[in-house]
Order: structure tokens, then sequence, then C-alpha cells
């Protein structure tokens, strides 16, 4: 990799679900080296940089809070967020840029609305999370600079809520906390900056690959046009055929000696797993490169895999199906119609232009 040490590339399916499943391969041992990457500053890791037994800990309490019922009873207004912001978008005239105008505003109020972040402030995230993922070098004071005025919002807003609970996500973390299982200011502040960074760009990103997908497809768009039940199996085969990282990003540590798809991984090495390779293995399923809607047994690797299961992946699903469901709805003549610019130099794949007309 041109920066950190070398490090092992795990690509087939099976031998990625071994690495991200087996405790013996840490993420905290991680931050104890210089690992691989593509980008000069090691990013943060948060709570992918935990292992047991503060890693569970949190999990519990993220589960105690962030369930499902929470989930699904956003729903609503996720889909009348969809429908408002499709509504003002066709106001404008009959083009519009589908990543400006919808998908980015789309996913960040929907991780604020989750979190509480007040209305007014929800416009800061986008350069926050622009210098987050992306690889254009930047200077140490650069990174140290945005990652201070961003922990230090989160810190502020976490203390907001322990002095005044509302019905929102952080509010429902710190009341999570019992005598087993507590968290620390710190640790709150973590878990909201994982969730908000990355719910908010993943999301965005997928949107817009997602639909470029299905227009491209001979068959996509006019499929889901003609039966629109088919949508969340779309989300699913579409999340598994659709690359979200550019690259491997949070690699693994071998603990002890580990054997890996033949080889051996000597304790102290790295491992890099690349969740795109893995779910296009021929060895897993059929006709991996065919885009198929209805795939059946669609267990792809798309949120990960094992402990450090993305903990979003529901509302991802929530967030990627009512989006979907609003512009097949609203807009069943969508088309690529001007420009499309893919974002260089960055580790989550995906556009920051994708005009379109209807």
């Amino acid at each position: 990799m041109p920066f950190g040490e070398p490090a092992w590339l795990v690509t087939r399916y099976a031998d990625a679900r071994q690495v991200l499943g087996d405790r013996r391969f840490s993420t905290q041992l991680a931050t104890e080296h210089d690992w691989a990457r593509v980008i000069p500053m090691r990013a943060e890791m948060g709570i992918l940089g935990l292992d047991a037994p503060d890693h569970p800990r949190l999990r519990r309490l993220v589960a105690k809070a962030f369930t499902a019922a929470r989930i699904e009873g956003l729903r609503p207004w996720v889909r009348d967020l969809a429908h408002r912001l499709i509504t003002d978008m066709t106001a404008e005239g009959d083009t519009a840029d589908l990543a400006e105008q919808f998908a980015l505003p789309f996913s960040v109020q929907v991780i604020c609305e989750l979190l509480g972040v007040p209305p007014e402030d929800r416009p800061k995230f986008r350069g926050w999370t622009d210098w987050v993922f992306s690889t254009v070098p930047i200077s140490p004071e650069e990174f140290m600079a945005n990652h201070a005025a961003f922990r230090g919002y989160m810190a502020a807003l976490v203390d907001a809520r322990r002095e005044a609970p509302r019905d929102d996500l952080l509010s429902a973390l710190i009341r999570a906390q019992d005598d087993e299982d507590t968290i620390s200011s710190d640790e709150l502040v973590d878990l909201a900056n994982s969730l908000l960074l990355a719910g908010h760009e993943t999301t965005a990103s997928q949107v817009t690959n997602f639909v470029d997908v299905l227009l491209h497809d001979a068959r996509g768009w006019s499929r889901l046009l003609a039966d629109p039940d088919l949508v969340p199996s779309a989300v699913e085969e579409l999340t598994r055929f659709v690359p979200l990282m550019s690259g491997s990003v949070f690699p693994r540590y071998a603990a002890e000696d580990v054997e890996v798809g033949g080889t051996l991984v000597r304790a102290g090495e790295g491992v890099l797993v690349s969740l795109g390779s893995a779910d296009r293995d021929p060895g897993r399923f059929a006709e991996p490169d065919r885009l198929d809607l209805a795939r059946e047994n669609n267990v792809h690797l798309g949120y990960s895999h094992g402990a450090h299961h993305c903990f979003g992946a529901a509302l991802a699903r929530v967030e990627l199906q009512e989006a979907l469901r609003a512009l097949l709805e609203r807009l069943p003549g969508l088309e690529v119609a001007g420009e499309v610019t893919w974002k260089p130099q960055v580790s989550v794949r995906g556009v920051s232009q994708y005009t379109v007309g209807w």
C-alpha cells in the first residue's frame, strides 16, 4: 500500500468471513501499528478499534438504544423526507443534481434526526465528512483542526443531552446505561461520530451508486417500476453488487498464528479484507457479475460480518429502500441527463455530481 506496513489481502468470501468473524484477528491491535492504507493520515477507528471487553459492552448499549422499533418508527419520517426533497428538486426545473439535491441532504438529515442534531447545525457536517473520507493529502494541522472541531461539537451535544434528554438516540444511549454497562462521555462522542460520519457519507453515496447501476442495467429500473415489491430484495442485491469502498480500509491484526485459505498469517501481521471482491466470489454467488434483483440466499458482506458488523445496517436498509421507492414512484422516467462526475481519490466510492432528468 502507499503508506504503512505490508499486509495480507483477503479477497474470497469464505476467507473474508473467517477473518471478520475470528476473534484471533484484532482491530485493537491495529491501533498499535502503522497499518497499511492509501492515505497519509491514519483514520480515527472509534468503536472499530476496540476488542473485548470494551467493544461488546458498547455494542450491548447500542443494542438497547438503537432498537429495531426505533428504526422502524423512523420509517414514515424517512419516507416523507424523501418525497419532500423530490418535490423541492423537481420544482427547480427539468433536471437536477441527484447527489447534491437529493442523496446528500437525505442521508445527513436522517442521521441528524436520529441523533438529535438541531436542524440549524446540520450543514456543518458536509465539510467535516469531506476531510474524513478524502484521500487527498492534507496537512497534520488541517486534520487536527477538523478533528477537534467535530469532536468539540459532538461533546457539547452529548453534555446538552445529559442535562436535558430528548427523544433521540443520544439520549437513549445515556438512558441505556446500568451497573453492568456504562459509557463514558468520550465513548459516547466516538459512537456518535461513527454513526454520523459513516451514516452520512456512505448512504448518500449508495443512493446515487444504486440509481446509476439501475439506469444502466438493461432491466434494472424498468423491472422495479413493474414490481416495486422487489425493492427490499433489490437493495440487498445492489449492496452486494456495488462496492462501497474503493479499497480495504481498516485492517485486522493476527493475535496469534492463524491459517487463512491455506496461507499462514503470523502473529503481528496485518490483514486487509476486500468486501467488494468477496461479494463477487463465484465460489459463493452464482453468476456474481450479473445483477439479479430477486437473488435468493443473498448473505452478502456489504455490512461486514462478525463482532464489527455495522450496527447501522438496519437504518441504512430503511433509508435505501425508502429513497428508491420515492424515486420510482415520483420520477418513473428518471434518466441520466448531463454530467456525471465521480469523486477522485476518495475511500468511499461515489459521485460528486449526477445530473438527471425525468
